[in-house]
């Protein structure tokens, strides 16, 4: 009987110290996007709490940069017909969000965080933090897409 309850307390004891640490995150993350249709183009500036924003524009878009937020994976952008939208990195490094075919972007909903250029993509006990905003993970740390310009 002591055998019993004395496993049981170690093994409740191990349980509840194995639990990995929460890392408290700041505030909603802010996404930063700018729209281009030809010589024209539009920027918004959002909360990535989830809400549907209307964009209030009829251009044609056909890129959209991305230069702080992983929008490709973490927004959904509603248009008025199909629509593929590719991941593309722009000569200067810039991430871009190709639209085809160009049509206007009725609204943008974005959900989550992720990880700014620098900063850790996995934390010290190799637990994964999220993903790069702006790069890709190398050695713990998100990485530019052009290492040149940093």
């Amino acid at each position: 009987m002591k055998f019993t309850q004395t496993f049981l307390a170690i093994a409740t004891l191990s349980w509840a110290t194995a639990r990995p640490n929460l890392i408290p995150r700041a505030d909603v993350q802010t996404v930063k996007l700018t729209f281009h249709g030809g010589p024209a183009s539009y920027t918004m500036e959002f909360p990535a709490d989830g809400q549907t924003r209307q964009t209030n524009s009829d251009i044609s878009v056909n890129i959209i940069d991305t230069p702080d937020y992983n929008a490709f994976s973490q927004c959904i952008f509603n248009t008025a017909g199909e629509k593929t939208l590719v991941r593309s990195i722009g000569q200067n490094g810039l991430q871009q969000i190709i639209v085809g075919p160009p049509q206007p972007i009725l609204s943008v909903s974005c959900h989550g965080m992720c990880v700014p250029t620098y900063g850790e993509c996995y934390n010290t006990t190799g637990q994964y933090v999220g993903p790069c905003c702006n790069g890709f993970c190398a050695a713990d740390r998100c990485r530019p897409w052009d290492m040149s310009t940093s």
